[in-house]
């Protein structure tokens, strides 16, 4: 039976230090920093690093991402890891986060699940449906 966590998130995307050269036929690659305090039904933080590909065709661009979050869920603690896969064509956005499977800690082991976004007047909100 799924559960549904409900809620709104602030996040701070920090620019890491490049591998190699980043520019390359007009796409440049970036790797971002990703720190998140969750409120609501999981009350957690979130810790994670992000790869980037920005086109030079405006509204086009594709990223990944793996984030650790630790913290309650329901009153259940524990830590489960996000894996983001996105991308944009045109401004039109497609976007995955799901829990890694068997990545779910203390009172979140065994958590599966989708997390949606939703931005609204530059707040992000979050549902959360999942599976414990």
């Amino acid at each position: 039976m799924s559960s549904i966590a409900k809620g709104s998130f602030a996040v701070d995307v920090k620019p890491l230090p490049e591998l190699e050269p980043n520019l390359a036929d007009g796409v440049t690659l970036g790797r971002m920093s990703l720190d998140k305090r969750f409120e609501g039904d999981l009350a957690a933080t979130g810790r994670g690093q992000m790869l980037t590909a920005m086109t030079p065709v405006q509204g086009s661009a594709g990223y990944v991402a793996i984030e650790r979050v630790t913290g309650t869920l329901h009153g259940k603690r524990g830590s489960f890891v996000f894996q983001h896969s996105g991308s944009m064509s045109g401004g039109t956005q497609q976007l995955t986060i799901a829990v890694v499977p068997d990545s779910g800690t203390g009172e979140l082991a065994g958590i599966a699940g989708t997390f949606r976004i939703q931005i609204a007047e530059g707040e992000h909100f979050y549902e959360f449906e999942y599976q414990l």
